[in-house]
């Protein structure tokens, strides 16, 4: 399938996605019927986008309304194997716009991230792993911004030395800051 194709081509280069790298690709191998699924209730994939503006100098933030923190877009696979669109799709539906296009069709960064225990509508979410990818987006910062009620409560441009300032998943702090890293280097 294309998604474990892109993961396989994926340049690792630091210690951390090396060894995400091989456990994704471990568990898709075992898991392949349901890997794309939240029916796999201990790990599934996921797609997420860090979503620059023309000149790389911000990017799209949303108050994930779980988490109560401001967040990326993504989401889940939910059977589609073409991470890309559902990381463009969730793009979409996370802040409103409608013009999104990738920077470049390559993965940009590869991490296995935790997900705790949580209420989503009204049904308990065991604690399990996200296997996600991320792609980088591209949007005007002169389109319209709105807020998807059922994910989040804002969705705004923050400049990009502003991260820590948003978030308060420390964590995702080191990986978003790899990703703006990666696309000031031109991926």
């Amino acid at each position: 399938m294309k998604y474990i194709s892109e993961i396989e081509g994926f340049d690792a280069i630091i210690p951390q996605e090396i060894k995400d790298k091989k456990i994704i690709l471990d568990y898709i191998e075992q898991f392949k019927d349901n890997i794309l699924t939240r029916e796999n209730e201990v790990a599934h994939m996921t797609s997420s986008s860090m979503i620059f503006n023309k000149d790389k100098s911000k990017i799209i933030m949303v108050h994930h309304n779980i988490y109560n923190t401001w967040a990326w877009t993504g989401g889940h696979a939910d059977g589609d194997g073409d991470l890309l669109n559902v990381a463009i799709k969730e793009a979409k539906e996370e802040t409103g716009l409608e013009n999104v296009r990738a920077i470049d069709n390559e993965i940009v960064s590869i991490d296995i991230l935790p997900v705790w225990g949580h209420i989503k509508r009204n049904k308990y979410v065991s604690s399990h792993l996200h296997l996600n990818v991320t792609y980088a987006l591209e949007a005007n910062e002169d389109e319209q911004l709105v807020i998807n009620e059922m994910e989040n409560s804002g969705v705004k441009w923050i400049n990009i030395d502003d991260i820590s300032d948003y978030s308060n998943e420390e964590y995702l702090i080191g990986v978003y800051k790899k990703i703006i890293d990666r696309v000031a280097q031109g991926l």
